[in-house]
């Protein structure tokens, strides 16, 4: 079964169990998926009201790519725990002789890279709906104003988690054109998306 078709107990308990996943990646998805999603609402409690009829069609391009965003960190819950798991599997691989060792060295490394784009993957995709919550801010319902707040943290606490997933997978990979290339860019993104979602919060905040 899909961790996303779980009830939120059921999760809830999976997660705070000795079971090796879900973990940190999983839950950082979620929150980002959280935040998009009150995003989304937000658009929802605007789109039809007489007193918002001026940003009518703002509110419709920010509900579908809310909508989309939405699905897409849902995905990740379980992207990130498959990522997760193809590590875990190399743990099986034999290694009793030189040659074993070395394909299990190689089959380590490759795991470990897809380890780390599946958060970086996560990370772009949050920065998006860090973009697309912004969109919104000044525009939409002001009676749910707090909600896009509330957006924005859980957002922001979304992509450094997946920050942090990234840099644990980089550390033990070999490949330093590869670290070098992903560290980068996730700061990057980490930077981008955590600078936004603060300016979005304390606008808020500062609103209310």
């Amino acid at each position: 079964m899909k961790l996303v078709e779980l009830t939120i107990s059921d999760f809830a308990e999976m997660l705070g169990s000795d079971a090796p996943a879900p973990g940190g990646g999983s839950a950082a998805a979620l929150s980002a998926a959280s935040g998009i999603a009150l995003t989304k609402m937000v658009c929802e409690l605007t789109l039809g009201k007489k007193k918002y009829e001026a940003v009518q069609a703002l509110m419709v391009a920010i509900h579908k790519d809310s909508q989309r965003l939405q699905q897409d960190l849902l995905a990740a819950i379980d992207k990130d725990t498959q990522a997760f798991n193809l590590v875990s599997a190399v743990f099986e691989l034999p290694k009793a002789t030189n040659e074993q060792k070395a394909a299990r060295q190689k089959a380590m490394q490759e795991a470990l890279q897809e380890a780390t784009k599946s958060p970086f993957e996560m990370m772009s995709k949050i920065v998006e709906a860090i973009e697309v919550t912004n969109r919104a801010v000044g525009h939409s319902n002001t009676n749910a104003a707090s909600d896009l707040g509330v957006a924005a943290l859980n957002l922001k606490a979304g992509l450094q988690g997946a920050w942090l997933n990234v840099l644990i997978n980089l550390a033990a990979i070999k490949d330093a054109a590869f670290v070098a290339q992903y560290k980068s860019q996730a700061q990057a993104l980490l930077d981008q998306g955590s600078q936004l979602a603060d300016k979005i919060y304390q606008e808020i905040e500062n609103n209310l």
